[in-house]
């Protein structure tokens, strides 16, 4: 059951960001690159790596947000593309799967044995046939996207460019950080853990991004991608979490600006990201 604030908070209707028309800063302002949130911290080890970590993204075609978060310290680190709007892809899938149980658990909706079905495809293959058919058949943007902000995507926007569906969002490193961070202190348990469980068990065809972090770490993500940009260059995003009791998130949106190729040039940038944070970080 969840608690009746919780419930107000989740089915309010917050308003949508203006329309933007090309992946373009929220704001102007650069974040400083080692910013941390107040007096929380990374061990030395493991911000040299993020540094590490951004200096190859640096290296890498066009650009990448990335926010990496540390549940039990509160440190966050962001770098200067992190509240970059880029398009989303296939990660508000993740935010669909929320709302959906969110909505079942307030009696709004009844979910099926076939949207639990189609549900898991989304988590495990990013199947896109089955967020179509959850989007359209439990109310789309109207009812879908009214709530996105609520569980941490506040940056997020439509363009009038393109159709208004779950394919076709703005967003950023932030709002990604925002939503994975929400699946796993906000929800309740059962929802928590169903999520977490599907996160770590992806088909190979979303074994890439925060992958990278070796098993050891023992990830859990989803992932994006898409050839969107009005150029035909790629983009590939990867949300998720790493380490015991997943106590670190890591959110990566690659804007390649490569065509050519630019699937396999965002998943070795996005993967590497992950790779030199966190491959060998874990005993």
């Amino acid at each position: 059951m969840i608690a009746t604030a919780l419930l107000a908070a989740v089915f309010a209707t917050p308003s949508i960001a203006p329309t933007a028309t090309a992946a373009q800063p929220v704001t102007t302002a650069v974040v400083a690159a080692d910013q941390v949130a107040g007096k929380a911290h990374f061990d030395w080890t493991l911000l040299n790596r993020i540094r590490r970590a951004n200096a190859y993204a640096q290296s890498r075609p066009g650009f990448a947000g990335i926010v990496v978060r540390d549940r039990k310290t509160g440190a966050v680190w962001r770098n200067q593309h992190s509240d970059t709007l880029i398009w989303a892809c296939s990660t508000p899938k993740l935010a669909m799967v929320v709302d959906l149980l969110l909505r079942n658990d307030a009696g709004v909706i009844s979910l099926t044995a076939e949207d639990r079905d189609l549900m898991h495809r989304m988590l495990n293959s990013s199947d896109d046939n089955a967020a179509h058919t959850l989007w359209n058949r439990y109310g789309g943007e109207r009812e879908f996207a009214s709530r996105f902000p609520s569980y941490g995507m506040t940056d997020m926007r439509f363009t009038d460019q393109h159709p208004h569906h779950w394919g076709w969002i703005l967003t950023t490193a932030d709002d990604l950080d925002r939503l994975v961070n929400y699946v796993l202190t906000e929800l309740p348990a059962q929802h928590r853990d169903y999520i977490v469980n599907e996160m770590r068990s992806v088909d190979v065809n979303q074994q890439w991004g925060v992958w990278g972090a070796g098993p050891a770490a023992r990830p859990g993500n989803k992932n994006g991608w898409s050839d969107d940009n009005d150029d035909g260059s790629w983009l590939m995003n990867s949300v998720g979490f790493v380490g015991p009791d997943e106590r670190y998130t890591l959110a990566i949106m690659n804007n390649t600006q490569v065509v050519d190729n630019g699937y396999a040039v965002g998943m070795e940038t996005t993967t590497g990201i992950s790779r030199i944070m966190f491959e060998g970080y874990f005993r």
